[in-house]
């Protein structure tokens, strides 16, 4: 498997599947720890000029939309650690 640093990623899709399934309390992050971890991969990505498609879940949602199982805390606090804005808001995918 070729690695990041080998790769000409200027203009290209990447989708990368990260795991941001973190403790929420009332919608508010208890630890982040899960999101930092995934921040330099992004930023490599980032700095190579990649178009970067995340993907990720959060809880048991069984199918349905439901607010609580929202990726909208970790898009904030993903915008944070970036600097950056994050791009879309999708309440489900099937």
């Amino acid at each position: 498997m070729r690695k990041i640093n080998k790769l000409n990623l200027k203009s290209k899709k990447v989708l990368l599947r990260v795991d941001f399934n973190v403790p929420l309390e009332s919608g508010k992050i208890l630890d982040d720890y899960r999101i930092k971890v995934e921040v330099p991969a992004i930023k490599k990505l980032m700095r190579k000029k990649a178009k970067i498609i995340l993907i990720s879940h959060l809880g048991r949602p069984e199918g349905e939309f439901k607010e609580e199982f929202s990726l909208k805390p970790i898009k904030e606090v993903l915008e944070k650690y970036l600097r950056k804005e994050v791009l879309g808001d999708r309440k489900s995918v099937v």
